[in-house]
């Protein structure tokens, strides 16, 4: 069998050398950071699977790509960038990495949520414009953190804001439980939760999962908190929201257009704290992901490519 990533670059193309050991499959570095579409029958062809950090794979160019069999994706958001179960049907099976980057996308979530409880970003950028902008802050011990959706990202905020002394709820699309969390039904979650972290996967299911109806039963002013997908919340109902007072500030590292356009409403908006979808991104976490791809490839290896 033989693989290509087709959008290493040249940082990830270092690291995945770095994590390759002897018997891997071979795979070819493509070390572009971006592949076009129209370009993916010819660079893929006489490859059984293809490595994809975040290039778009729509199916009718996957459909021209004869022999593939696989596509591994660097992490769980292959939704985002092409149709698995269209891939399915021609044939070409999707794999996506969970659990990678848990405690880094926590971490990431955690800094957030208190940076939003501080105002932070808006204190920094007043006091780089020479201005002296303090403001009262949310003290979060004592407080309910609520958790939509519970795998092994929320169970890693978990345990960082129970540490910290926080109530922790949450609600799953199935029954979980797990020490120091309480599960709850959904509109309790909301009713309750002075912050709420985001941590579902994207699927139809999910898109748009927090509307407006369901901002509006969290306690006004609670905190919100997405490092998961942007689509699944209503991003027009937040922005309406945060306006309002309803939601008193959002921390934000995933936008429906990455990067973020010149002129973006939410970046006119003071109550909102951004970051540059950067939550996975840490070298351990990095080390994980390309090592778990390649393990991937070694399974597809050793099953003969089914």
């Amino acid at each position: 069998m033989r693989g290509i990533f087709i959008d290493a670059g040249v940082e990830l193309a270092d690291v995945f050398k770095a994590v390759s050991r002897p018997g891997d499959p071979p795979v070819a570095i493509n070390p572009v950071e971006h592949v076009a579409a129209e370009d993916l029958p010819a660079l893929l062809a006489g490859y059984d699977f293809v490595l994809n950090d975040h290039s778009f794979m729509p199916t009718a160019q996957m459909a021209k790509c004869v022999g593939l069999k696989h596509v591994i994706f660097l992490g769980t958001g292959a939704a985002s960038f092409m149709n698995p179960d269209e891939l399915a049907a021609l044939g070409i099976t999707v794999h996506i990495i969970k659990g990678y980057g848990d405690t880094a996308v926590a971490e990431h979530t955690i800094a957030l949520m208190w940076a939003a409880a501080r105002d932070i970003a808006l204190m920094d950028r007043g006091v780089r414009a020479d201005g002296w902008p303090r403001r009262e802050g949310m003290q979060l011990t004592g407080k309910t953190l609520g958790l939509i959706g519970f795998g092994g990202i929320a169970s890693e905020v978990a345990r960082i804001a129970g540490g910290s002394g926080m109530k922790v709820l949450a609600w799953n699309r199935s029954p979980k439980t797990h020490p120091g969390v309480e599960f709850v039904d959904l509109d309790t979650l909301l009713a309750q939760s002075q912050v709420l972290s985001l941590h579902l996967l994207l699927a139809d299911e999910t898109r748009g999962f927090l509307s407006a109806e369901r901002m509006a039963k969290l306690p006004r002013g609670a905190l919100l908190v997405n490092t998961a997908r942007a689509a699944v919340l209503d991003e027009d109902a937040m922005i309406a929201a945060l306006a309002s007072g309803q939601i008193g500030h959002a921390a934000l590292d995933v936008f429906e257009e990455e990067p973020l356009p010149a002129g973006h409403r939410l970046k006119a908006l003071e109550n909102v704290t951004l970051s540059a979808h950067s939550a996975f991104w840490t070298k351990e976490a990095t080390d994980n992901l390309l090592r778990m791809a390649l393990d991937i490839a070694c399974r597809i290896n050793s099953a003969g490519g089914a």
